[in-house]
């Protein structure tokens, strides 16, 4: 009795393991509220609410890759085309520094939110990003997230999702790519910025992670939950993350760590966007966590 027993765990537990899910691949939308940072209305009637990213992450159980949709025809919030005068810049700008926003500056940054790259097993990440028309490949540990999890659960494109939760440092100003200092309209491009408004504060992040999906994954720089990430807040809908589909299939040969660019360490490149900001108004992207 004891070995038929014995054996109808056993066979239990083989059923649930082949049921456990450790590669796929997910897509996500991202929405940024714009308006949640700001409280004047002449402010916002120059800008859209949300800027709407896409996203896609492809992994199994010790590696991961997110990329950044392109989407040639989709409005960017930031892009005034060099023509519009937004409320605190001279120029086409949202977070200061007067032409934050406008084309030209847009083409002159380019985007830090190029392709994520993480490896578990070598606890190391990196990021291809594009700065001032030179590729760079900014190479970093992965660093360990506090997470709670808590008991609550909700249901998640057919996933039982598990809540957690972490406390994070965001900006006082804006958060990820469009913060920035403050430069007075009245006093033009020879004002003195304010930087109070990047201070750093601590926000909350709400992850919810389905746990049949067992690879430690998730969007953007969430991750190491027991489980796959389909969904982040942060900062109470500052920041949404949200799956919206799920494939349990991945081509190997795709999830490719970035080869295009020169590598520097993160703080390496936080250097260089600080001597950036000298020039540009202290509306340089962020250099991340």
């Amino acid at each position: 009795m004891k070995k038929i027993l014995l054996s109808l765990v056993s066979f239990i537990c083989l059923i649930q393991l082949s049921a456990q899910i450790k590669e796929g691949t997910i897509s996500y939308e991202k929405k940024i509220n714009i308006w949640k940072r700001i409280t004047d209305e002449s402010r916002r009637a120059t800008i859209p609410q949300f800027r709407i990213t896409h996203h896609i992450l492809l992994f199994n159980d010790t590696i991961s890759l997110f990329k950044t949709i392109k989407e040639e025809e989709a409005i960017n919030p930031f892009d005034g085309g060099g023509e519009g005068r937004g409320s605190e810049g001279r120029s086409g700008g949202f977070g200061g520094g007067g032409g934050f926003g406008s084309g030209r500056f847009s083409r002159l940054m380019g985007s830090a939110e190029g392709d994520l790259f993480k490896s578990f097993i070598e606890g190391m990440s990196t990021q291809a990003t594009e700065i001032a028309g030179k590729n760079f490949l900014i190479t970093d540990t992965i660093r360990k997230q506090p997470w709670k999890i808590t008991e609550e659960t909700k249901l998640i494109l057919g996933y039982t999702c598990h809540k957690a939760t972490l406390k994070q440092k965001g900006m006082s100003g804006g958060s990820g790519n469009w913060g920035g200092g403050y430069r007075s309209r009245r006093d033009g491009d020879n004002a003195s910025i304010d930087t109070t408004r990047r201070t750093p504060k601590e926000v909350e992040v709400v992850a919810w992670f389905a746990d049949k999906i067992v690879a430690p994954v998730g969007p953007d720089n969430y991750a190491q939950l027991p489980g796959t990430i389909l969904e982040v807040n942060v900062d109470d809908g500052l920041m949404e993350i949200t799956a919206t589909e799920v494939n349990t299939n991945v081509s190997a040969k795709e999830v490719k760590e970035p080869k295009k660019g020169k590598k520097v360490t993160r703080e390496e490149f936080r250097n260089m966007l600080m001597e950036l900001r000298k020039n540009f108004g202290n509306a340089a992207p962020d250099a991340g966590n």
